[in-house]
């Protein structure tokens, strides 16, 4: 089932392996502590000197996902190191970020029928529940900061995959508005989902979309911003091919992908951890 690599790129819309036969970088096997069933809805952030993973890791026979913590110096060996967020309720999508020093993440919380933001306390192990965003089931949300308010897309349709919705605060304690031309995605499961962190990329605000049109997590498009303030939202589809899908990627063949968490570097130079739903010898899945 899912498994996460890591891939690399000159941009955010073209991406090959680091190694020819790194990925995947993490699967299922690799989760110590819980007999987890798969790993996947990867993000990471570079603190300490050193690339840290949180992920979903679905946790066997229970029916519930747990978020999990990997580390890496250098992005090919990575340590697992164990379980660093669990809840009565199922986790995943560990969006983690920063914030004014500190680390923050908001995973998709979907059993507290609310979108939830957790501050680390300790990094990378201790969270602790820091406030409630908005009320109501909302899969993959997704926030950003742009100009000088938050930015919140979550899928209300989390079984569907058809709607997106759009929020926005001075500050993450709120008060959150629905955006006027919210719901931004209609009867779309082309579109409508988060698939990652929504990133910049020169003067362009891109956000990615998973294809849930043929099965849950086909593929990643991406979305350019073009308009985004309190009053007007537009995008526009910003490739003519989706950036992940089914294929080979180096070594690694995949007959589905859903997730990506890119990070620009240097000179150009951008990386991502990935997930995606390997293809056996005979090409089944």
């Amino acid at each position: 089932m899912w498994e996460i690599g890591i891939l690399e790129g000159n941009s955010p819309f073209d991406w090959k392996p680091v190694r020819e036969r790194l990925n995947p970088v993490l699967t299922a096997a690799d989760v110590t502590d819980i007999e987890a069933e798969f790993v996947a809805d990867p993000f990471m952030v570079r603190r300490e000197g050193a690339w840290h993973l949180f992920f979903e890791a679905f946790r066997k026979g229970m029916g519930l996902g747990e978020i999990g913590l990997a580390v890496s110096s250098d992005l090919v060996r990575w340590e697992y190191r164990r379980i660093v967020l669990r809840e009565s309720f199922h986790l995943s999508y560990p969006y983690i970020f920063e914030w004014e020093g500190d680390c923050y993440m908001i995973p998709e919380t979907l059993g507290a029928d609310e979108v939830r933001l957790y501050k680390c306390k300790n990094f990378p192990y201790s969270w602790e529940l820091h406030c409630s965003l908005i009320p109501g089931r909302h899969a993959d949300p997704s926030i950003l900061r742009h100009g000088d308010r938050w930015w919140l897309f979550t899928c209300d349709t989390p079984f569907e995959h058809r709607s997106l919705r759009l929020y926005s605060a001075p500050r993450w304690e709120g008060p959150w508005e629905e955006h006027p031309e919210s719901p931004i995605v209609q009867s779309d499961a082309t579109a409508a989902r988060p698939a990652g962190r929504v990133v910049s990329f020169g003067d362009r605000l891109i956000r990615f979309a998973q294809d849930c049109s043929k099965q849950y997590g086909g593929e990643v498009w991406p979305f350019e911003i073009i308009d985004l303030d309190p009053k007007k939202y537009r995008e526009r589809r910003a490739s003519a091919k989706p950036v992940l899908g089914a294929g080979a990627i180096g070594h690694w063949r995949t007959s589905r992908m859903h997730h990506l968490d890119a990070h620009a570097q240097m000179a150009g130079h951008w990386i991502a951890c990935v997930d995606g739903w390997p293809v056996d010898g005979d090409g089944s899945e």
